[in-house]
């Protein structure tokens, strides 16, 4: 599973013109799910985004996590990270997960997200999204269950 944390002021996710999703401060969570993950991934990546400290305290240090700072994440399912670009200029996606179990594990994540106590707002499934941001800082973290 790999995932791409953008830390943000705001963003949101409209499909066909209109807006599906929008958050205020937390995180733009692009997750990307690969065939061979298992489960176990899903749950370790789950814990490392609720418990990630990438927002500021008092002192201007990066030392508080999304609970913490009553953070949202808006989740998009990704299926480019991927992307395997090592042949030729067109990228080849052979590492991806297949669409239904792509589904069934952002899905997952998802929902561990709510249980831990995190308000997640999520973007559309196979749908072509225009997703927008203010990235705060920028801080972006890249997250890899390998």
């Amino acid at each position: 599973m790999r995932i791409l944390i953008q830390r943000v002021k705001n963003s949101k996710v409209c499909v066909g013109g209109k807006a599906t999703a929008s958050i205020q401060k937390g995180f733009l969570a692009l997750v990307g799910v690969g065939k061979e993950d298992k489960p176990e991934d899903i749950e370790r990546l789950a814990e490392k985004v609720m418990n990630l400290r990438i927002f500021e305290d008092e002192q201007g240090k990066m030392n508080l996590n999304i609970k913490q700072v009553k953070g949202q994440v808006l989740s998009v399912p990704q299926f480019t990270l991927y992307a395997d670009t090592r042949k030729g200029n067109r990228p080849g996606f052979d590492l991806s997960a297949a669409p239904d179990m792509a589904k069934d594990y952002w899905e997952r994540f998802n929902n561990l997200l709510v249980e831990g106590g995190v308000n997640v707002q999520k973007g559309v499934f196979a749908a072509h999204m225009e997703v927008e941001l203010v990235n705060d800082g920028p801080v972006t973290i890249w997250l890899d269950s390998k």
